[in-house]
């Protein structure tokens, strides 16, 4: 069953993917194209503000493709000391690689943080879309997601939404 559809609609299109690379200085490095090729160097990468369907104090760079729109995507997110994410499900596969620090994930509609794995930079994972998860961390860390667009955001309990408050 696909739970995704199970909540009452939360849901947003991350338009503010849009918005970094529209904006002025948005959060798109300079990268060298060639049709769909991209080669992009870690110095060029340029941050922004996390979009608002994550709670403040996270970072985002998208490296390649639009979390909004159909098509493959990867963008780094880099999240402070201390910082978590509520229980939450997407409607698309989450790949996640952890690039630095420690990336602690749990799955379940409860945020529990004695139920999570610690995944140290290098390390991987992959969860089906509709699977509820949730994450903290206890020092910077940088962890980068690959995915499918249009990429949503469901928080099933509307409290722990970000925008919502």
């Amino acid at each position: 069953m696909f739970l995704f559809q199970t909540y009452r609609s939360r849901t947003i299109w991350l338009t503010a993917a849009a918005a970094f690379l529209i904006a002025p200085g948005g959060v798109l490095a300079e990268a060298h194209h060639d049709d769909d090729h991209v080669l992009l160097r870690a110095d060029d990468i340029a941050w922004g503000p996390g979009p608002d369907y994550i709670p403040d104090g996270a970072e985002v760079a998208v490296l390649y493709g639009d979390p909004g729109e159909e098509g493959v995507f990867a963008a780094r997110f880099r999240f402070p000391e201390g910082y978590e994410l509520a229980p939450h499900i997407h409607n698309q596969p989450e790949i996640v690689t952890v690039i630095s620090g420690t990336y602690n994930i749990g799955m379940g509609y409860e945020f529990d943080r004695d139920a999570t794995e610690a995944l140290e930079a290098g390390e991987f994972y992959a969860f089906p879309a509709g699977m509820a998860h949730f994450a903290y961390v206890e020092e910077e860390t940088v962890i980068q997601l690959n995915s499918p667009g249009p990429y949503l955001i469901e928080y099933p309990n509307p409290d722990d939404d970000p925008r919502n408050q």
